[in-house]
């Protein structure tokens, strides 16, 4: 007795110190009475940091996640009633809810999409009914006759082309195309994937000028429009950036007036010319004669007139006439008192002092004199000893034009040799010695045109545009009665 008063009073003693680190445990034993147990640590175990079993923690976070998870299912609320406690129901709440969010934010999506579907949707029904509607109303629309439409054709071309006597019409515009020299059997590289009927039918409309009363493209009147330019070829390498194409209004043998010729103009030996059948051969790029000139090719004011190719020998003011029968030089002559190698060149530069041109009352020399203080001069030169017949001076400075032609014995200037859309600005009339400010419009296709001339020839302007080899139509008013 005395022993087991002395333990409650002991027990008593330690409640206070040991009831935080004793265990009790109650259980079954094996004859299934009810069995009470109490452990109290040592000093030894109660100095360590008394900690709870893992697995039980972990199934109480697990626990604690499913409540959260059964209360928001059920539409209660979204807050747990009872948090789980410890790191490991930390960490996963904070999954939990990252996953809510993106589960949330995947709504969201999906219902914004569904709602532009939606529109969309709607927008294509409409469109559907209106179409729809729309068929029906040319169902019910009769059909207009056709057999009008056909027959207006031929007359108003017949009315519009000027055909040499005793022609028909038909004839005239089954022969048109193989004409040599007409734009009409010129290829435009624009069209190469056409059908030929409809490129031939479309050069010869857009090559037939708009009835006028005042207007007559066969004669010597004033320059009224230039045409669309048209590409034949583009050249093979960088010393086809600037050139010079011609066609000789007067051929002789032995070469005929279908024979086309280039001349590549950078590079400091220009010597080369190139000689094609005709402008076909010329698009091909498949020259049939190449000439070596006796000496050197000064820039791009070169001109073919009566079998001669007439042009400036490099780094002076001498020209030459070299025959092409013979392949020699025919004639040289120096032109008086002319600037050279970029004393008075167009704006574009390239050394463009003097400008051989060939029109229908001969050869032309287009240049400037330092008395003429860089005024353009025009002089008219025999075609067989080059001397001057007689000279002209404007009242236009030669290095603010960008390039210049004779035509009927009017000389005209261009404006800009960059600007894609720009005007034909000044014309001078030799046979009046009057000048006047003009505007027809002309277009640089690709912007750097280093090269203008007129081709008696073809009755166009041919053009050296950046690389590529151009012809534009022209529109001539009627010559004036004197």
């Amino acid at each position: 007795m005395f022993l087991l008063v002395s333990l409650c009073v002991c027990a008593l003693l330690l409640r206070g110190d040991a009831q935080d680190r004793a265990s009790l445990w109650r259980g079954n034993d094996r004859s299934g009475r009810c069995h009470y147990s109490f452990t109290v640590p040592s000093p030894v175990e109660a100095s360590c940091p008394q900690t709870a079993d893992p697995e039980v923690e972990g199934l109480k976070a697990r626990l604690s996640l499913l409540e959260v998870l059964v209360s928001q299912l059920s539409g209660g609320d979204s807050q747990p009633q009872r948090a789980p406690q410890g790191a490991a129901g930390t960490r996963a709440q904070a999954e939990l809810q990252e996953a809510r969010n993106w589960a949330v934010g995947e709504r969201n999506l999906l219902q914004g999409e569904k709602e532009r579907l939606e529109k969309e949707l709607e927008g294509l029904q409409r469109r559907m009914d209106e179409m729809r509607r729309e068929t029906e109303k040319l169902r019910n629309r009769p059909c207009p006759p056709q057999t009008p439409a056909v027959p207006p054709s031929p007359p108003l071309q017949d009315r519009s082309l000027i055909r040499p006597a005793g022609s028909s019409a038909m004839s005239h515009l089954m022969n048109r195309p193989i004409r040599q020299g007409d734009g009409s059997s010129l290829r435009d590289s624009a069209w190469e994937y056409g059908a030929l009927g409809f490129q031939e039918l479309k050069s010869e409309v857009t090559e037939v000028p708009a009835p006028h009363g005042n207007e007559d493209n066969t004669g010597c009147g004033e320059l009224v429009s230039v045409g669309e330019p048209v590409t034949h070829r583009k050249a093979d390498n960088i010393a086809g950036k600037y050139g010079i194409w011609m066609q000789d209004p007067e051929a002789v043998s032995p070469y005929g007036p279908s024979m086309v010729w280039r001349i590549d103009t950078v590079g400091a030996e220009i010597r080369q010319l190139f000689g094609y059948e005709d402008t076909e051969q010329l698009s091909k790029g498949f020259p049939s004669k190449v000439l070596l000139l006796p000496e050197l090719v000064e820039s791009t004011g070169a001109t073919l007139y009566r079998g001669s190719l007439y042009y400036q020998r490099r780094r002076s003011r001498t020209l030459i006439r070299y025959d092409l029968a013979s392949e020699s030089i025919a004639a040289r002559r120096d032109l008086p008192h002319a600037g050279f190698h970029g004393q008075f060149p167009y704006s574009w530069g390239g050394y463009t002092d003097i400008d051989l041109s060939v029109d229908e009352k001969g050869l032309w020399a287009v240049y400037s004199t330092s008395k003429a203080k860089g005024a353009i001069v025009i002089s008219q030169l025999d075609p067989d000893s080059l001397e001057v017949k007689k000279s002209w001076e404007t009242n236009i400075r030669k290095t603010s034009v960008a390039n210049s032609f004779v035509i009927c014995g009017k000389l005209y200037t261009l404006a800009s040799y960059t600007a894609r859309e720009t005007v034909i600005n000044y014309m001078y009339d030799t046979e009046t010695s009057q000048g006047k400010a003009v505007s027809i419009p002309f277009r640089n296709k690709y912007g750097y045109n280093s090269m203008v001339d007129y081709n008696v020839a073809q009755r166009k302007l041919f053009a050296w545009d950046n690389f590529h080899i151009m012809s534009y139509d022209l529109r001539l008013g009627r010559q004036q009665a004197n």
